[in-house]
């Protein structure tokens, strides 16, 4: 291809022994692969020096966009493609990616929807339906926001756009694993809010927790996705019940 552009891919990882094979084979196409690790106990960084053309780094997580930000320095190509382990780009997804690196465009950033598993089982509701993120970046263009240490937001400068084709995630390989995703989540948005001199209260330990899981069960119609549907509702409303008990801890 004339004048092709090159593109890194970047992914944050700990304890992905599960997922990492797969995910590097997925992003086969890219130019440079780099992964930053945060000391995996589980394997991942030996399994990492096996596999070629992936250049890895051990770095200490201090939260997602502190590592993300890191991550993005180490590019060294014009496009960035941003992934976790437990993503799978599709072939669909994959071309359509290729054309907008090498075809004149305004925009610099692009979104995609996902796609969620859980126990290999689709999602097609709960709150899932309508989830976006920013995965592909033009080098230059983009900043994740510091003070948004969980659910991480990037400060784009430019145009975006969102990719007709998804990704599939398979985020929860059971309740357990959710449930630690949770509290892990938690614990850090629970420091985000107490950094921004946030408390706790009766509301904010027994009432949201309520109608996160009314909001997805119900209206979000989580009730449609069967018995994982009220598994993955209830725990997301755990994880704002743990969200604040941690801020409680955090204030005393």
């Amino acid at each position: 291809m004339k004048n092709k552009q090159n593109i890194t891919a970047l992914i944050i990882t700990f304890n992905e022994i599960k997922h990492i094979e797969s995910v590097i084979k997925n992003i086969d196409f890219a130019d440079e692969i780099i992964v930053v690790d945060s000391f995996s106990t589980d394997g991942t960084f030996e399994k990492l020096q096996q596999l070629k053309n992936v250049k890895t780094i051990q770095r200490k997580f201090k939260n997602f966009a502190d590592q993300r930000n890191y991550a993005l320095k180490q590019a060294t190509h014009e496009w960035i493609l941003f992934i976790d382990a437990d993503e799978r780009i599709t072939e669909p997804l994959k071309n359509e990616i290729l054309e907008a690196i090498n075809t004149p465009k305004d925009s610099v950033a692009f979104m995609v929807k996902r796609l969620y598993f859980f126990k290999q089982k689709r999602i097609r509701f709960s709150g899932f339906q309508t989830d976006t993120t920013y995965r592909l970046f033009k080098k230059g263009t983009v900043n994740y926001i510091e003070d948004k240490i969980v659910h991480e937001m990037p400060e784009i400068d430019g145009e975006s756009k969102l990719f007709k084709n998804t990704m599939l995630h398979y985020c929860f390989d059971s309740s357990a694993h959710y449930k630690s995703k949770m509290e892990r989540y938690a614990k850090l948005k629970a420091l985000e809010l107490f950094n921004k001199g946030k408390k706790s209260s009766p509301y904010h330990l027994y009432l949201r927790p309520v109608i996160k899981f009314v909001t997805n069960y119900i209206f979000r119609l989580g009730i449609l996705d069967g018995k994982e549907g009220f598994q993955i509702c209830y725990l997301s409303a755990y994880g704002v019940y743990f969200r604040y008990q941690e801020l409680e801890k955090l204030t005393r």
